[in-house]
């Protein structure tokens, strides 16, 4: 039975802290004790017509929340919840829900269509709600329905789409409420609202239309209705209507020949005259095409076969015409526009587009850009030469780099020229052009590069003296230093062309990081990503004493954020931002020099590892998950740096490791724990004795634990090898809590459904981490004890052999493979040669690994031909 709960809605939403808490305090005593009547006095207050609107409104809700979440874990609880109320309880909601939707008041009506769909989420795919869909539709077709009854239920079967699968519903289903949908677009029929509830609701619904799609009648028609409806005359409807072209070109592209003439005339005339948020919405629409037809020639070049999908063209028949309509709306900037990468206007959706339209066709786009950037790169109006720098920025993916060098070489001085010119927008996009420059034109390793001994010293000179200009300006000229080093990792004796540099452009970095004169967060962040970038693509040899020289330097910013006065969220927000900064710095230079061959160099660490260490324990008691993820990672990095030496600082680390792997809230924390973990571990070896019980315990826990991410689970697996490899035989005590948990996690594997792409990815995760700590067991057994895993070694084989069974396996997955099928002939030997019995699906497997290109799979598959073959012959 329903309960009076308008006052407690009321006073929740008080100005008063103490009325709000203690109302809040009733309403969710009462949902404790009472769910089903809690739920149902929500759903009667948002029904009733005569209660204040704002109780209604947040009856709405919390009524939504307590049936759905952002978090997986927690939307599954809420699921079972919602499904363990009485079916009584549970039908009286729903009505109260249906009949909202009749009710007079926009909000009510708009609410009640969000909860009927988390309802519908949880009840159509468990076959629970079978008559909702019907009754909707019959809301559609009854003669006294009332326009608002038609957008409200519109706007609820749109949502429906959203929240359910394809798979969840009838093809009979699926072609009434296409029906209902775009019947409810009819101009001459419907209000505005619903018009736009219908197309809104025929985005949501384009999933589920497959096989109209497919047939001719039905598709034309619907095409006929959208191309219609983005004509309308009110601006909502028309941009609904290209979102729902731009959604049809990525999912029904195959079948797009026939439209798409007066697609291009329709989007053409609202790119050049259309207010902007439809405009786009039809650049939108190329976007898409590009998307399609980018993935359609992957398939091709990696000559995967066919692809299911005819590949059209489509861009390149309408290159000519395409082309200069996107550059037009490069002209269309704001001038008034702070300069924030976050802010989406048409000249910036018409040079992402141009991009991929470069992308689709590689060199046929530049005889067609290239004049437009010539006629307005020198002009006076800033306008034409910020629009000329943006489109040459574009192309720079797709063409090839003979083309492009050549007109990179020419027109680079012109382009740092431009960085020093008075308007703020061009050095803007032209610091950004110069790190595309960079990104694509400048690998020495790669054997190609468009900066020489000639032209560097006055780039580097350039974008040192940029890096003084506004935040916007300085923090791309960063973006582009980033991109120029990036460029000599691994580039041998290259790299030495840009030693010389290095000094000042950490100097350069260090200022802009600590600008006094603005404060500016983004510019901050992006001088230390640039500057870790530098040191880590370092030629080492040359620039030790440089690191060694910036070393205490960042130490000493560490310690000053710890002493920073902090009185308010922001304060306290900069400090955990400088502080992560500083850290992921830290962690860079720690492994650079950890890299080293030679012992003085790697001393740099190791004479001030106390200092390090001291300053990452002090940070974690500035409580904040940012933080702790980059110290974390930094402490890992010292780890490895320091080997057993690091056993001193665990006794004052553990607790932040055991906070890090009880973190489930952040799990991503909890996720770069378990990795330091085994980086602490393989540093560590048998030394980590002591802290193993906890640790192990903390990790079966987290693996038993359904709040926790799933994302965390391979990892941990993972982790169970690295510490039976330190530990041996010492590990036997884990064993009957370990295996059984990846045996249960080898079962789970096996039931995936394999037309889930997302399910899959993680499954591939999931098998990889198993197979690795069955090996990391079974080797560290080897010397002493190895029969402790006999009893395990068949379920073992079988694992082995669903994956032996799979077609699609990654090289990760592969290599962790044929690695614990050496192990188990390595480890348990002749006890092991019955396993072995079915050889013909272990050579074929094998003989594909050796076939690989990859040379680590081909020398681990040899390995265990070894280990097989010594058993089989003894």
């Amino acid at each position: 039975m329903a309960m009076e709960i308008t006052q407690y809605l009321l006073a929740a939403q008080s100005a008063d802290a103490r009325v709000r808490t203690e109302a809040e305090s009733n309403l969710r005593q009462f949902q404790e004790q009472n769910l089903p009547a809690f739920l149902l006095s929500l759903s009667v207050e948002l029904a009733n017509s005569e209660k204040p609107i704002e109780s209604r409104r947040l009856a709405g809700i919390v009524l939504k929340n307590s049936l759905d979440a952002k978090d997986a874990v927690t939307k599954e609880r809420l699921a079972q919840q919602w499904m363990s109320v009485d079916i009584a309880f549970k039908s009286q909601i729903k009505e109260m829900l249906l009949l909202t939707l009749a009710s007079s008041v926009r909000e009510a009506r708009h609410t009640s269509a969000q909860v009927l769909a988390k309802v519908a989420s949880i009840d159509i795919p468990r076959k629970q709600w079978p008559e909702l869909i019907a009754y909707l539709l019959n809301n559609m077709t009854k003669g006294d329905s009332s326009a608002d009854l038609k957008q409200s239920t519109l706007e609820t079967l749109g949502y429906v789409c959203e929240e359910i699968s394809h798979h969840d519903l009838g093809q009979d289903e699926v072609n009434s409420i296409l029906t209902a949908v775009v019947q409810g677009m009819n101009l001459a029929e419907n209000s505005p609202e619903v018009r736009l509830a219908a197309t809104k609701a025929l985005y949501n619904a384009l999933e589920f239309a497959e096989t109209n799609f497919q047939n001719e009648m039905e598709r034309t028609y619907i095409m006929k209705m959208v191309c219609e409806t983005a004509l309308s005359k009110e601006v909502e409807i028309r941009q609904a209507a290209f979102e729902c072209l731009a959604s049809i070109a990525s999912t029904y592209y195959d079948v797009l020949e026939a439209y798409m003439q007066a697609l291009f005339e329709l989007t053409s005339n609202a790119v050049k005259g259309d207010v902007e948020a439809v405009a786009l919405q039809a650049i939108e629409f190329w976007s898409s095409i590009c998307d399609e037809e980018i993935e359609l020639q992957e398939y091709e070049s990696a000559d995967t076969g066919d692809s299911g999908h005819p590949h059209s063209r489509f861009i390149e028949k309408s290159l000519s015409y395409l082309v200069p309509m996107l550059l037009e709306t490069l002209l269309k900037q704001e001038e008034d526009v702070d300069q924030d990468d976050s802010i989406w206007n048409i000249s910036m959706a018409g040079g992402t587009c141009l991009g991929l339209v470069a992308r689709t066709v590689g060199d046929a786009i530049l005889p067609l850009v290239m004049p437009f950037v010539e006629a307005n790169i020198a002009q006076p109006d800033w306008r034409c030469q910020e629009a000329a720098t943006l489109a040459f920025g574009s192309i720079l993916e797709g063409p090839t780099v003979e083309k492009l060098s050549v007109l990179v070489h020419s027109g680079l001085d012109f382009l740092l020229r431009l960085l020093k010119d008075g308007n703020n927008h061009v050095k803007d996009t032209t610091a950004w052009t110069i790190g595309r420059i960079f990104e694509y034109l400048h690998s020495p390793a790669g054997g190609f590069s468009v900066i020489s001994s000639d032209n560097l010293p006055k780039v580097v000179e350039v974008l040192l003296e940029s890096i003084k200009d506004a935040p916007n300006v300085a923090a791309k000229v960063c973006w582009a230093i980033y991109k120029l080093a990036e460029g000599y990792e691994d580039a041998g004796r290259h790299s030495s062309l840009f030693t010389p540099y290095i000094h000042r452009i950490i100097e350069s970095l260090l200022f802009a990081a600590s600008r006094t004169d603005v404060d500016d967060s983004r510019l901050r962040s992006a001088a230390y990503e640039s500057l870790n970038e530098v040191v880590r693509c370092s030629n080492i040899k040359e620039t030790s004493q440089i690191v060694r020289e910036l070393l205490p330097v960042i130490l000493q910013k560490l310690s000053q954020t710890l002493e920073l006065q902090i009185v308010s969220s922001d304060d306290k927000e900069k400090q955990a931002d400088l502080q992560a900064s500083l850290c992921g710095v830290l962690q860079v230079i720690i492994q650079k020099v950890s890299s080293a061959d030679d012992l003085e160099t790697r001393s740099i660490i190791l004479t001030q590892a106390d200092q390090i260490m001291f300053l990452f324990l002090n940070v974690f008691a500035c409580r904040s998950s940012t933080v702790h993820e980059e110290a974390m990672l930094a402490i890992g990095a010292l780890a490895h740096a320091t080997g057993s030496e690091f056993g001193k600082y665990l006794p004052d680390f553990y607790k932040y490791l055991e906070m890090g792997l009880q973190n489930f809230e952040e799990y991503q924390v909890c996720s770069i724990t378990v990795g330091v973990v085994g980086d602490v571990v393989r540093a560590l070896n048998d030394k980590v004795l002591p802290y193993c019980d906890g640790i192990m315990q903390l990790l079966l826990a987290n693996l038993s634990s359904e709040a926790l991410d799933r994302s965390v689970k391979p990892p941990i697996f993972s982790v169970f090898s690295d510490i039976a490899l330190s530990i041996e035989e010492n590990f036997e005590k884990y064993v009957p809590y370990a295996v059984p948990m990846m045996q249960r996690a080898a079962e789970l594997c096996a039931q995936m459904d394999p037309n889930d792409d997302e399910l899959m990815e993680y499954g591939n995760q999931l098998k990889c981490s198993i197979f690795e700590a069955y090996s990391g067991i079974l080797q560290g057994f080897k010397n002493s004890k190895s029969e402790v895993m006999l009893p395990y070694a068949p379920h073992l084989w079988q694992f082995i052999e669903l994956v032996l069974r799979e077609q699609h396996r990654d090289v990760q997955l592969t290599k962790a493979l044929a690695a614990v099928m050496g192990d188990l002939a390595d480890v348990l030997g002749t006890n092991t040669k019955a396993l072995f019995g079915d050889l013909k699906a272990c050579a074929n497997f094998l003989g594909e690994c050796l076939g690989s290109d990859d040379d680590d799979l081909k020398k681990t598959a040899t390995w265990t031909q070894d280990r097989i073959r010594s058993i089989l012959v003894s």
